[in-house]
């Protein structure tokens, strides 16, 4: 097969890709499964496309060949649409590239989310080139690695994806002749074959150590590649902008992680764990580097009897230590092993061992990156002094950038636990010490006034002789373990301290007696040993009291100067999206953490004090998901200033980091989003009535969607026999419980299955519903309707909030839900609740289209199109889960019944291309 014609359009391409990834797999099934099972995935295949061609319930049209199957060959027919799902995703991740480069070969404008598109942004809106670069000078982005469990695939299926396309890209850029051509299309064979005759399951449950592992290989595979090369191409953008700024751009991507470090709900999660994280990342970034120096070594063979080196590089060789009469005259050679012997001894220092090539003689460790940043300088410098300038670009600079993005930490690791553990730890070192008997008995401002009093004394509560409980040991060897980690590998290993279920300013202040114990809070010490303190405002009412609480926290001078000795006048906030959406639904979450925003923002301005917020987003729209670019450009003014940090989960990753392409774009777009919001941030305040507005839309869709979840007697039965929320908690895609306790309340259920669960049932109602009748009854009134059309032309926040909000609804299918509420025992309740929900999901359909003034997806053509392909092969996965699902509620526990389930969820999430 040769390469695609240059006259096939982009879309073209990507249909033939996807006719070809369905051909191979239509015979690799037929060889593997046999012709029978064959003919029945393909009668089936043909069945769907046509019913949803029609307009018709596609699920009716799937009864007569699905009756009465057998479970063995059921779970061939889920393999093999999930197998298609995952072929089309890969089709579909390799077209996003091939547009990238038609549309620049084409010269087409630069698209959204590109650094082109985002200069050319702000220099319209009447920046200087000056201030452009300033504005990039600012810029710093943290996407934080979560192990929250929503990856359905395993490390396996992801590696053998990766190679499928890479064999597609490589099509795409090079013609072949007809052997090559046959023998590339062997290959692809090859492939999906590996894929058929690989688990799609994991048999045992992810350990943390697993997760840890999982997520560190992200860095080989593309962000050690692109991070610095995103770096140096905005850099060089800078340099083309204003040539004489003579400005040094800081890393403007940091990564973050929570795994191994994230204690909220995981007991796994124990000081042991956290040192092994720790060490890993250490490992991974300085065994990085020092094949990176090995190889500079290997690169630079200059000789002294051609070149005249610096004296500043003459001095390097002569203390490398190496001696090799074969390199006397080859003084970078020298350096560079010089170099390399230090930093493998700073490797052996910190971690008992060195990754890498054994190094030449003994020389100190570095105590710094920058240490070894400055003599990297030295070698940059003497290049440049003979006329080598284009050797140091090539080798010299992408090294010593990719040493100070990720210096010898690779991310900082994020301590978290929730407030509830934190005020049973301080209660019991408070009671030990003496200090009061019964701290959880005194109201809040008793409270306060007891934690200033432990904040302004260096006196430890700690004490040797105590015997304490073993939470209180555990959390206490945490901090300790954190202190020991920023000792070793300085203060970038661990820097935050996120407290889940933060409510007041106690909550915070516990946390600082805490670290005060490990000394990592101390108020006028070296900052060394500090990191911020987070407090995570999750539900309605929290984030609603989060500027009161922040105000009084700030006004508290114990903490207020530690805040400017040791963490340079910054404040940290994170905001949770899962939690407040389950708490109040899609409209009163969204605008209750933007309002949060808006009023946090004004409070530290007020008080002098830079601010940072840390976005809890899921992959779904019902966990805070969607596009980054748009959601970045959506923030309150003055909410980025720069810099933000968000979390990336599950699926996630992959979808974004897998791929060098695609993690480009990802870091990219997240990089350009930042720089414009934060000139839009000094843009004129938003309009008073429009604020109006989302209070009486958000006020009414969060009456409407508590009145359904949390005040309809018998929801949360109804809820677990609709949903497979049960059989969710079998995977084995994480290490952390499906819920926070054994109760079956709505409000224990993490947020992740809750989304998880009404994703499988295309209901996807936690990202929309609600919000119907609030648009209706308050649209419906006057001018009302006229203003929700201005709001959505003009105000970023509420575009993107339709949007998204659009996207999930079409993918929402009641037709295909109304099999799930048969599962549901008591049919009047089943029929209440799903009457309500088809009654809500018509008046949400029907408000957008009316705002909008288009159809679902009218602004996404391509999400459109993609909807249009794949859907057709989820309804037989959907069709058979039910199927399976009434068995096995039946008594009918036969394995293939569980396995056919665990891979219909598997393969419903890898079709919809989210999970939870």
């Amino acid at each position: 097969m040769p390469a695609h014609s240059s006259s096939t359009t982009p879309d073209g391409a990507l249909d033939e890709d996807i006719r070809l990834l369905g051909r191979l797999l239509g015979e690799v099934i037929a060889e593997q499964a046999g012709l029978d099972v064959f003919d029945v995935i393909e009668r089936l295949r043909r069945r769907a496309v046509t019913e949803r061609r029609s307009g018709n319930d596609s699920m009716a049209g799937l009864d007569d060949i699905l009756a009465g199957i057998d479970p063995d060959t059921a779970v061939h027919v889920i393999r093999a649409f999930s197998w298609f799902s995952l072929l089309a995703n890969i089709a579909e991740d390799v077209h996003h590239a091939r547009r990238r480069r038609f549309h620049r070969g084409a010269g087409s404008p630069a698209q959204p989310g590109s650094l082109d598109h985002a200069v050319d942004t702000l220099i319209a809106a009447g920046s200087s080139a000056a201030d452009v670069v300033a504005t990039l000078s600012r810029v710093e982005i943290s996407p934080v690695l979560t192990a929250h469990p929503t990856e359905v695939r395993r490390k396996t299926i992801l590696d053998t994806q990766r190679r499928i396309a890479d064999l597609l890209q490589l099509r795409d850029r090079m013609a072949m002749d007809d052997v090559e051509a046959s023998e590339w299309e062997q290959e692809l064979r090859l492939q999906i074959l590996t894929l058929w005759q690989t688990a799609l399951l994991r048999l045992s449950k992810l350990r943390v150590r697993d997760e840890i592992s999982e997520a560190l290989r992200y860095y080989d595979l593309t962000l050690f590649e692109q991070i610095p090369a995103l770096q140096l191409a905005v850099q060089r953008r800078a340099d083309e902008l204003d040539p004489g700024h003579e400005r040094h751009l800081r890393p403007l991507v940091r990564m973050g992680s929570w795994i191994g470090g994230d204690r909220d709900g995981n007991p796994f999660v124990t000081a042991d764990v956290l040192r092994m994280a720790v060490d890993q990342q250490a490992t991974t970034a300085l065994g990085r580097h020092l094949g990176a120096l090995f190889d500079l070594s290997l690169e630079l063979s200059m000789s002294s009897r051609l070149v005249t080196p610096s004296d500043a590089l003459s001095v390097l060789a002569d203390e490398s230590g190496d001696d090799s009469p074969f390199r006397a005259d080859e003084p970078y050679r020298r350096a560079l092993r010089g170099m390399h012997a230090r930093l493998a001894a700073t490797a052996f220092a910190a971690l008992g061992t060195v990754p890498g090539p054994r190094p030449i003689g003994e020389r100190p460790p570095y105590r710094s990156p920058d240490e070894l940043l400055s003599d990297l300088d030295v070698v940059d410098a003497s290049l440049r002094s003979h006329g080598a300038a284009a050797l140091a670009d090539a080798f010299v600079v992408p090294t010593r950038t990719s040493i100070e993005v990720f210096g010898f930490h690779l991310c900082t690791l994020d301590l978290r636990q929730n407030s509830d553990v934190h005020e049973r730890v301080v209660d019991e070192l408070l009671h030990h010490a003496g200090v009061t008997p019964r701290y959880r008995a005194l109201d809040e401002a008793e409270r306060i006034g007891v934690l200033r009093g432990e904040l302004a004394t260096p006196r430890p509560l700690v004490s040797r002789t105590v015997e304490y409980s073993d939470e209180t040991r555990g959390e206490l060897a945490i901090v300790e373990t954190a202190a020991d980690a920023i000792r070793r590998f300085g203060p970038m290993i661990i820097g935050h301290y996120v407290i889940s279920k933060c409510q007041s300013v106690s909550d915070v202040l516990e946390v600082a007696v805490m670290l005060r114990e490990a000394g990592l809070f101390r108020p006028g010490d070296e900052p060394l040993l500090a990191m911020d303190i987070a407090p995570l405002f999750e539900t309605i009412d929290d984030l609603t009291g989060a500027a009161r609480t922040i105000d009084t926290l700030l006004a508290i001078p114990e903490y207020r100067e530690w805040i400017d000795a040791c963490r340079s006048g910054l404040q940290e906030v994170m905001l949770g999206y899962s939690d407040s959406n389950k708490d109040g639904g899609y409209l009163a979450a969204n605008w209750a953490l933007y309002r949060a925003q808006a009023e946090i923002v004004e409070v530290t301005q007020r008080a002098g004090v830079r601010l940072r917020f840390f976005h809890g987003r899921g992959g779904t729209v019902g966990r805070g998901g969607g596009p980054s670019y748009e959601a970045i450009l959506a923030q309150p003014p003055g909410a980025v200033d720069g810099t933000l940090r968000l979390t990336e989960q599950g699926e996630v990753i992959a979808a974004r980091y897998a791929d060098g392409n695609l993690a480009r774009r990802s870091l990219e777009s997240l990089v350009s989003a930042a720089a414009e919001a934060t000139i839009a941030g000094d843009a004129a305040p938003e309009d008073p009535a429009y604020f109006a507005a989302m209070d009486a839309l958000a006020d009414r869709s969060l009456a409407v969607y508590r009145h359904l979840v949390y005040e309809t007697p018998g929801f949360a039965g109804a809820f677990r026999s609709l949903t497979p929320i049960r059989e969710i908690s079998t995977l084995n895609i994480g290490s952390r419980p499906a819920s926070r306790t054994s109760s079956d309340r709505i409000e224990d259920l993490r947020a992740i299955p809750w989304v998880f669960s009404w994703s499988q049932t295309r209901i996807m109602l936690p990202g929309w519903y609600g919000a119907g009748t609030a648009f209706d009854e308050w649209g419906s009134a006057g001018e009302h309707e006229q203003q929700l059309r201005r709001m959505h032309r003009d105000w970023p926040f509420f575009r993107t909030v339709l949007s998204n909000m659009g996207m999930v609804m079409a993918k929402t299918d009641l037709h295909i839900a109304a099999r799930y509420v048969d599962l549901v025992p008591d049919r009047d309740l089943a029929a209440q609740i799903f009457d309500r929900i088809c009654a809500e999901h018509a008046l949400s359909v029907e408000w957008v289209r009316r705002i909008t003034g288009d159809e679902l997806l009218g602004d996404n053509p391509s999400l459109a199109r993609s909807i249009n392909n794949r859907f057709p092969y989820l309804d037989p996965l959907h069709h058979l889960q039910v199927d399976l699902l009434r068995r096995l509620r039946n008594g009918d526990d036969d394995e293939m019944v569980v396995r056919g389930i665990q891979l219909s969820l598997n393969g419903v999430a890898a079709g919809l291309r989210n999970s939870g």
